[in-house]
């Protein structure tokens, strides 16, 4: 097996090669530079000024793209010409005002949506990081860390499948090495995983247990509320001995939706199941009778919690789609003002 093999490269990926020049994996993102794994080495690489101002940013590459790039004449560097196709890409709205949307990680089997079994649970934002990988093409995988520190963990569990439909759930201690076995098993065949969630949950002890070395920095957490530094500052793929990748990623408390309307379908089938069974097609699921929604809250059937959390997500996503629509006219403003500005510079040639 060659050493890109190893990092999941085949025949699919060769189809989608479309350049000359050697193929490789981002395993480390910083800035505008990228370290690229490929079968004679790891290469710094930056992208090719062609490619830089022919794409939108959300193309550049991001760890677990694959890339075509050339050497550079007698150095281990390489200029990055062509990103394959993605299979996957989990992403999440930008911090701040902007409608911009940051691309977490690509090319990504299996999305480890993380969680400790302390004060840091919080099936809420389980709801949002389920929203986000149902939508970025990626198999979710529910893992509550930290399992030889909780006394009882029947009352977590009932928590996540109320809202987790089948999805995979496993409880794990990266200290007595419980469960740990059963995360490679799904990563083995060089399948490509993302560790996802807050800081402090134990995502790099986690990668020590799972790689049977200590390749992370660990730092402790707060004891009163659970909470914990960024070890994690960049996003980084690691090589598993036991076979399988897997991308660590900063902590992430603060989860802001992008597009998603297709994962709150997949996140919330038994809300839309409800909605659907409303009497009226536009039922606001107030006072309007045969309001099937209102049934389920009165009956038990749903739980206040989940149908609030439903409609605060369906508000964001409809606040991120108008300034999305706001964003778009703007920038087709300011391109016509542009052109409009260009022509009237150009000389007018005489008959």
């Amino acid at each position: 097996m060659t050493i890109i093999e190893k990092y999941g490269w085949n025949e699919n990926w060769q189809e989608k090669v479309e350049t000359n020049g050697v193929p490789g994996r981002v395993v480390l993102e910083h800035k505008n530079l990228y370290r690229v794994v490929t079968d004679h080495g790891e290469w710094l690489s930056s992208l090719s000024g062609k490619y830089r101002h022919s794409h939108a940013k959300s193309e550049f590459p991001s760890v677990g793209d694959w890339v075509v790039i050339e050497q550079m004449p007698g150095e281990e560097k390489g200029i990055i010409h062509q990103v394959l196709p993605r299979i996957s890409s989990f992403s999440r709205k930008a911090a701040g005002e902007t409608s911009d949307i940051q691309t977490i990680a690509v090319n990504v089997d299996y999305a480890f949506l993380v969680m400790s079994l302390n004060h840091d649970f919080n099936v809420r934002r389980l709801e949002r990081y389920l929203l986000a990988t149902w939508d970025s093409g990626a198999n979710p995988v529910i893992v509550l860390t930290k399992k030889d520190q909780c006394d009882d963990i029947e009352p977590y569990l009932k928590e996540v499948e109320s809202v987790a439909f089948g999805i995979p759930v496993h409880t794990v201690s990266s200290v007595t090495l419980e469960g740990i076995s059963d995360l490679q098993n799904i990563l083995a065949g060089s399948r490509t995983g993302a560790l996802l969630g807050s800081s402090g949950v134990g995502k790099s002890s986690l990668i020590n247990a799972l790689a049977g070395t200590e390749l992370m920095a660990v730092q402790e957490i707060r004891e009163d509320d659970s909470k914990g530094r960024h070890t994690t500052t960049h996003r980084e793929m690691v090589l598993l001995p036991s076979g399988g990748l897997l991308i660590d990623t900063p902590g992430m408390r603060e989860f802001q939706l992008g597009d998603y309307s297709e994962g709150v379908e997949s996140g919330f089938t038994d809300v839309e199941t409800l909605a659907d069974a409303c009497r009226f097609r536009d039922c606001a699921h107030g006072n309007e009778p045969g309001c099937a929604i209102r049934e389920a809250l009165e009956t038990g059937e749903l739980e206040p919690e989940r149908f609030r959390s439903y409609v605060k997500l369906k508000r964001e996503l409809a606040h991120m789609e108008r300034k999305s629509d706001l964003a778009a006219q703007k920038a087709e403003r300011s391109k016509w003002k542009q052109i409009t500005k260009d022509s009237r510079k150009r000389p007018v040639k005489k008959r």
